[in-house]
């Protein structure tokens, strides 16, 4: 647990009520007088340490002096709190003489192991708080270098998969329609230059992820002809919501392969981007032949949902429902 400063100064004071409570309770003398002594001593030892700490590591990821620094932070934490808190209670208790009458009392030894071992636990409080909060930033760093690995991973499986398929529908147009291919060909060309610099990147503006997704269609419009048609459907408040790049080509790229393909007359894909309590829904509709066996099992679907779990865990879903009317929608949410 990482605790601010504040509250570690709220922790240190808790510790000086309770020592002046046990020493009172050991009849050492009253609890106000006890309480003076034993208050200013553990505060002037925290705001010493804390403040040598904060100038000492600034800019440096542990957060706590390595090596000699440290135990001189603490023994000076320690003298400060012993010599100004002593002369502190000696004040408040009507002593003129400050702490230097404090060191002729029998009881300045017991009051400097207390302050000894009240420095001590400051500063193994405080080095571990600096421990655990510099590994927690590790694990933390750790994980999302994972995250982003796994991320590129997934993403160079589906660029070539989407190419591989691409070149093959441009294989069968060129011995059936040579014109139709030589312009499937500018196409891809135009798309695989737009797309592969952007989507070198773990996250991209949603307004850049439907662009993407308009020269892809484009692309496939030319191989249907008038088999496909679609639409886009991007709120203005939502085009700069980051998304993971090529999370929607997958979907649409299933969509005419199960549902319009099948079909003589082709249909018509909708994608629309929408938001539902707080989370961000894109959906890839069509008016196909709808779900077939095995479609929601298909490499791309398999990818977007694990690009989905990586990134948002639990919270990022994809749904295949069937549409009565006929055809498919394929619902990607996920947190904004």
């Amino acid at each position: 647990m990482q605790y601010s400063p504040l509250r570690r100064g709220l922790i240190v004071a808790a510790i000086c009520c309770l020592i002046a409570l046990a020493l009172t309770l050991a009849k050492q003398g009253a609890w106000n007088v006890q309480l003076a002594y034993s208050l200013p001593i553990g505060m002037t030892c925290w705001l010493v340490i804390e403040a040598g700490r904060a100038a000492l590591t600034r800019g440096k990821p542990m957060p706590w002096p390595q090596g000699w620094r440290g135990a001189a932070l603490v023994a000076t934490g320690v003298a400060a709190g012993f010599l100004l808190g002593t002369a502190i209670g000696d004040f408040y208790s009507g002593d003129s003489l400050g702490g230097l009458n404090f060191l002729r009392r029998h009881d300045a030894v017991v009051a400097l192991l207390i302050t000894v071992a009240c420095g001590l636990a400051i500063a193994f409080f405080f080095y571990s708080d600096s421990q655990a909060r510099t590994l927690q930033a590790r694990i933390a760093q750790a994980q999302r270098d994972a995250a982003e690995a796994r991320l590129k991973l997934l993403e160079t499986q589906i660029e070539p998969h989407m190419l591989f398929n691409t070149l093959a529908n441009l294989r069968a147009l060129i011995a059936t329609d040579p014109p139709s291919a030589q312009a499937m060909l500018d196409r891809l060309i135009a798309y695989l230059r737009a797309t592969l610099g952007a989507s070198r990147a773990t996250l991209h503006p949603l307004a850049d992820e439907f662009a993407r997704l308009a020269d892809y269609l484009a692309l496939m419009a030319v191989r249907m002809g008038p088999r496909l048609s679609y639409t886009l459907e991007l709120p203005e408040p939502l085009s700069a919501v980051p998304v993971p790049p090529l999370l929607l080509q997958p979907l649409v790229e299933n969509a005419i392969r199960h549902g319009l393909e099948p079909q003589v007359a082709g249909g018509r894909i909708g994608v629309r981007a929408s938001l539902a309590g707080g989370m961000l829904r894109l959906e890839v509709r069509d008016s196909g032949a709808g779900l077939a066996p095995g479609a929601a099992d298909g490499f791309g679907l398999a990818q977007v949902r694990e690009r989905l779990a990586t990134l948002y865990g639990s919270r990022g879903t994809l749904e295949l429902i069937a549409v009565t009317a006929g055809g498919a929608c394929a619902a990607a949410t996920f947190p904004l």
